[in-house]
């Protein structure tokens, strides 16, 4: 099995990385079309020329990569807005796809702690949602997540055909070998985790300008949580 896991920056991605990376069974990539999207959008990420040397620019030769089956699963936590147009996408035939979503004033506090002034394209949520009509698959919600890790992940599980493992729910202190260069930047409060964080309080209060951001971004969200497993 070779899992897809769709979602935009902030969204438990990593943790739900790690989740999997617990598992036997399981090898993990983490973004592997990250430095051909920063080449071909001439975008100014955090630590830029870090992944550009440090990781894979060709995206032709991510999809081979992305093509080849675990150990024997493998799960790949990707970006939708990483796909730009012309990308390779023949390697996602075959894989289990599923879309990770979480509340955009959430996403976007969190991100604009990291990298100042996101926009809708950075946040991922409009393209996200225009893979999903292309490719389908499953939706989880960090909320119900962190709500309840165990019965999310059984759920999850159970959708797409794969026995659930205990080891998902916790893991050690520290960063991965898998981890891309850039964990150093984004990764801080993961590496101190050894589980899924607790349920999420009140959402955050936005500044004019997130809160005109969160405004955009809401119908693609709404659009996939709608679908949600659990729902």
């Amino acid at each position: 099995m070779r899992i897809a896991m769709w979602s935009g920056p902030r969204n438990l991605s990593t943790a739900m990385m790690y989740s999997f990376g617990a598992r036997a069974d399981f090898t993990v990539m983490d973004e592997p079309f990250y430095a051909a999207y920063l080449i071909r959008s001439e975008l100014d990420h955090p630590m830029r020329d870090e992944i550009i040397a440090n990781h894979e620019r060709d995206p032709e030769k991510v999809s081979v990569a992305c093509s080849q089956d675990g150990s024997p699963h493998r799960y790949m936590k990707h970006m939708p807005h990483h796909m730009l147009p012309g990308m390779p996408m023949g390697w996602a035939e075959g894989c289990v796809h599923v879309h990770l979503l979480r509340h955009p004033a959430r996403v976007i506090a969190s991100y604009a702690a990291k990298r100042e002034a996101p926009t809708l394209e950075d946040i991922g949520f409009a393209q996200q949602a225009r893979l999903y009509d292309r490719i389908g698959g499953f939706v989880i919600d960090s909320t119900d997540i962190r709500a309840n890790p165990e019965k999310a992940l059984r759920g999850l599980c159970a959708a797409i055909d794969l026995p659930f493992d205990p080891a998902m729910l916790e893991w050690p202190a520290g960063p991965r070998a898998e981890d891309g260069v850039w964990a150093s930047h984004w990764y801080g409060a993961v590496h101190q985790s050894t589980g899924f964080a607790g349920a999420e309080g009140p959402l955050p209060d936005l500044d004019p300008a997130s809160a005109a951001l969160a405004e955009q971004a809401m119908p693609h969200y709404e659009k996939l949580w709608e679908q949600r497993l659990g729902r």
